[in-house]
């Protein structure tokens, strides 16, 4: 294993030898990023059908399943696998409750490991909006979003995501670095560029509708 990859090889070790404990302290450990993630990426139709912690106990039970083969050829940090696991979760729940309704072609792939066939697009516009705008106005929400979705999709795809794994997931720059399979440097000069493209957006929407 990669040196300084994994802090936490001897609980996972005796995770894998069967120490219940060991495992339930990992995952009380990687809940609140993992459940971050979940809800971030869960497809708005979905919300209040779907809990994202239910989302995580199938994660966790095929994360238990396969944890031997991981620690075999831990490819990635361990939370970084968990996240890719639950990706995949999503992007099997997105196709079995929406269907062809995920087939539009404007709904690029998200980019990085294990990342379902959700949108980072609409995954922002609503994070943002949710900062933004008062609940109340509903039809304003409705304008709003089409309006934010259209002017985030100038952006570059890569700094889209590099957005939305550092500021919503809030990832660390080594760990959106590793998920997206670039250089550091790379990646912080990526969200550098989308933080300032970002705000260019905001400041073009009329600020009669978001919140003082």
């Amino acid at each position: 294993m990669p040196e300084g990859s994994n802090q936490n090889d001897q609980r996972l070790q005796r995770a894998a030898d069967g120490d219940a404990g060991s495992w339930e302290a990992l995952m009380a450990e990687s809940h609140p990023r993992l459940r971050r993630m979940v809800a971030f990426r869960l497809d708005h139709r979905l919300q209040g059908r779907i809990d994202p912690s239910d989302v995580l106990q199938d994660v966790y039970l095929e994360a238990w399943q396969d944890l031997n083969a991981y620690l075999q050829h831990p490819a990635m940090p361990f939370l970084l696998w968990l996240r890719g696991i639950a990706g995949n979760r999503l992007c099997e729940l997105h196709r079995h409750h929406l269907g062809t309704q995920m087939r539009d072609p404007r709904r690029e792939i998200s980019l990085g490991h294990g990342m379902p066939a959700e949108t980072t697009t609409t995954a922002l516009a609503a994070g943002l909006l949710d900062n933004l705008t008062r609940a109340s106005e509903e039809a304003i929400r409705v304008e709003l979003r089409l309006r934010l979705q259209d002017a985030l999709n100038s952006m570059d795809p890569l700094d889209r995501e590099v957005l939305a794994l550092r500021h919503f997931e809030q990832l660390s720059p080594t760990e959106t670095a590793q998920v997206l399979g670039i250089k550091e440097k790379a990646a912080g000069m990526r969200y550098v560029r989308a933080v300032r493209r970002l705000k260019e957006i905001l400041n073009s929407l009329n600020p009669d509708w978001l919140e003082p």
